[in-house]
């Protein structure tokens, strides 16, 4: 609960910060703009407090772990990818969208802190408690953030502690380690495509290098 919290605040904090005229500017989300990421955002936020006010009284179907599926659509093919830069455009002035943003975002974290991490919730026709559910929106929260500061030098990156937990989430996902030459934030990075590893790197990964990238689904 702690680490989802410090992952999205600091994530709303960035958003708040990002200059008017760099939401034109590509994001780390291939095709997609500053501005249609945090159109993104939006719809994440609404995901949480969607997903905790849906309660479900089954066992766990899967957990933080389990929860990602390792063959989703690369980014720009799902359906909702296409559609996010349409609804991005209609805000049109940066300021409407931060607002909102903000507005939700800020209701999906009082909605976390009160929740209890022990109950669980249905989304995605599964069934896993609150705390997993959190625990998948630290990695979420702090990829869109490097996503967010990709081109951009004047808004904060993410905390580190919430870079060395979603590091350590994308490893289990994987099941595999990152070398430990690697930054939590390179390991990220490359791990999920975001940036090509370079020869050193890819020589440190050995075998792992043809797994990557982990497109998280």
């Amino acid at each position: 609960m702690k680490l989802f919290s410090l992952a999205w605040n600091a994530l709303r904090t960035a958003v708040a910060e990002v200059p008017d005229e760099d939401f034109e500017q590509p994001s780390g989300c291939t095709g997609w703009l500053v501005r249609d990421l945090v159109c993104h955002l939006v719809i994440d936020a609404q995901d949480i407090l969607i997903t905790l006010a849906t309660p479900a009284d089954t066992e766990p179907t899967v957990d933080a772990v389990t929860y990602w599926q390792l063959d989703g659509a690369p980014a720009g093919e799902d359906p909702l990818d296409a559609l996010i830069p349409r609804l991005a455009a209609a805000y049109g002035e940066p300021g409407l969208l931060k607002f909102h943003f903000d507005d939700v975002g800020s209701a999906a974290g009082r909605a976390a802190g009160l929740a209890d991490p022990a109950a669980r919730v249905g989304t995605r026709d599964e069934v896993l408690t609150v705390g997993a559910y959190l625990s998948v929106y630290v990695l979420e929260a702090t990829l869109h953030h490097l996503d967010l500061i990709a081109r951009l030098t004047s808004t904060g990156g993410p905390p580190a502690e919430t870079l060395a937990a979603a590091r350590a989430a994308l490893e289990r996902i994987a099941g595999t380690p990152f070398p430990a030459s690697f930054s939590d934030r390179a390991a990220l990075l490359i791990g999920t495509g975001r940036r090509t590893p370079t020869d050193a790197e890819r020589t440190a990964l050995g075998t792992f290098a043809e797994r990557l990238p982990l497109v998280l689904g």
